[in-house]
């Protein structure tokens, strides 16, 4: 479904660890953004029955039904640089992506 990179795991690992009711970072798709489709990411307390659950390690990666399909072969990646640090999305479904990189079409 989607991978997450050793970089990406440790610091989801390790902002865990400062919240005590999360149970895993959710990963969704919601319409908007410049291109159609916006990223979006949050630490989620509890696990719906249709959500689909990626786990590697200790690591829990959240998607709900909708998002799932977009997300699909996504690779989840921690990027730590002199231009900044954060989570990065490579999604291959994106036919185009705004140059932030939170944005995208499908």
């Amino acid at each position: 479904m989607i991978t997450i990179t050793p970089e990406a795991e440790q610091k989801i690992r390790e902002l865990m660890q400062q919240d005590n009711e999360a149970v895993g970072l959710r990963i969704y798709v919601r319409g908007g953004g410049c291109h159609g489709y916006q990223y979006g990411m949050a630490f989620e307390s509890k696990i719906a029955e249709d959500d689909t659950v990626i786990e590697k390690g200790d690591v829990k990666v959240i998607m709900d039904s909708q998002s799932a399909p977009l997300l699909q072969g996504t690779e989840v990646e921690y990027l730590d640089s002199v231009q900044g640090s954060g989570f990065s999305l490579k999604n291959p479904q994106a036919k185009t992506t705004c140059g932030c990189g939170s944005s995208f079409s499908a």
